[in-house]
């Protein structure tokens, strides 16, 4: 890996591509948050806050000044947005609620968990550069309460999506494992820490299937067994390969050098069974058996299994030295800003078909996301200084 080449590149990009936009598009400096409801080129579409966003977007703020550069701008957005999210983010049990007006009033309640996990996600990052105790309260309040709720039986908050009843969703354990190993680094709470360790298992002992040659699964019955037909062979390479960057944070502090060869192994699994052999670039869905996928819109072409993989890589590469790391990058790299970039405006556009033409339907949420590029970035940014 040409370090050098990577983190100019990125660095540049970061600074002078992704932040101008979102400075430009997205902050609310008035209300305090993020506006993410835009089109590919920063139109506005309406002025409603989804609750995802704003934990995120804490996070992507914090992040920059915390592990970029520590200026001014950065930590007074993380600090207006941590501010947003504790005046109107939480309804009277504690839960996160999912979409408020620009103002913060409530427009949908609660019907996501991942609204409580990102929350605390934005506030273990802002925590580490404000030092702001009645926001880490909040953040462990919330992260107590999501590792009892989801495992309550009647547990289905994971908007936008729906969960039948008897399902274990890869999701949840996969967001709880960078969540706590975050949180545990910020806070040294041993509790949080077993957590952590539980959590990064639950993946890689149950949702990694050695009988589909390491293939996620994104979906199993609650006694982590497999389930039939097509939801039983649910994968979103996107999703795992994401999954095993996080288990690869845990698994660096923990020097555990079995799970990190094993997470290897997963990651050019899934990028192996889907990379388009025609069009290039990844499937957003796959069906372990080869059949027809069971999740919605398979065959798109989106922006956010490629950061993740761009990521995954590049730290694969740091932590094994194996070239297949490499060749894998170049080819996610090419392609990606091939198809993804839109040099006039500083981001990456997130949506494309198949043969990787823009789209604008709607999939899950209709946000222009302030994430996972950026997360992405920083942290290759971060990782080749």
């Amino acid at each position: 890996m040409d370090r050098t080449r990577i983190n100019s590149f990125y660095r540049g990009f970061l600074l002078n591509g992704i932040v101008p936009f979102w400075w430009k598009h997205g902050v609310d400096s008035a209300q305090g948050g993020v506006m993410s409801s835009m089109t590919e080129d920063g139109a506005r579409i309406s002025e409603d806050k989804y609750l995802w966003s704003q934990g995120r977007w804490a996070w992507v703020a914090s992040a920059l000044y915390n592990r970029i550069e520590a200026r001014p701008e950065f930590l007074q957005s993380a600090r207006d947005t941590v501010a947003f999210l504790l005046a109107h983010g939480r309804d009277e049990h504690g839960r996160w609620v999912y979409r408020t007006t620009r103002e913060g009033k409530v427009m949908e309640g609660h019907t996501s968990i991942y609204a409580d996990c990102f929350a605390v996600y934005g506030i273990s990052e802002y925590y580490r550069a404000s030092n702001d105790e009645q926001a880490l309260r909040v953040a462990l309040d919330t992260f107590a309460r999501v590792c009892r709720r989801v495992e309550e039986e009647d547990f289905d908050e994971v908007a936008p999506y729906r969960l039948p009843r008897g399902r274990r969703p890869h999701a949840v354990p996969m967001i709880l494992t960078e969540v706590a190993n975050e949180l545990a680094q910020t806070t040294g709470d041993p509790a949080i820490e077993r957590a952590a360790d539980d959590y990064a298992m639950r993946v890689m002992n149950h949702f990694v299937r050695a009988e589909h040659d390491l293939l996620v699964l994104e979906f199993l019955d609650r006694n982590y067994q497999l389930l039939p037909g097509a939801e039983g062979a649910a994968v979103m390479p996107g999703h795992g390969i994401e999954s095993m960057w996080f288990v690869l944070h845990w698994a660096r502090r923990k020097g555990r050098a079995d799970v990190i060869r094993k997470a290897a192994a997963v990651v050019k699994r899934q990028l192996e069974a889907a990379w388009d052999p025609e069009y290039g670039g990844l499937y957003l869905a796959i069906d372990a058996n080869g059949g027809a996928p069971f999740l919605a819109n398979p065959e798109k072409k989106i922006w956010w299994p490629h950061t993740e993989a761009l990521y995954a890589l590049l730290l694969l590469h740091e932590l094994t030295g194996e070239a297949w790391c490499e060749e894998w990058f170049q080819r996610v790299e090419d392609w990606s800003l091939q198809h993804f970039a839109m040099p006039d405006s500083g981001e990456w556009r997130q949506r494309l078909d198949r043969q990787g033409k823009p789209i604008t339907e709607l999939i899950a949420l209709p946000v222009k996301d302030p994430f996972h590029l950026p997360r992405a970035v920083i942290l290759m940014v971060q990782l080749t200084s």
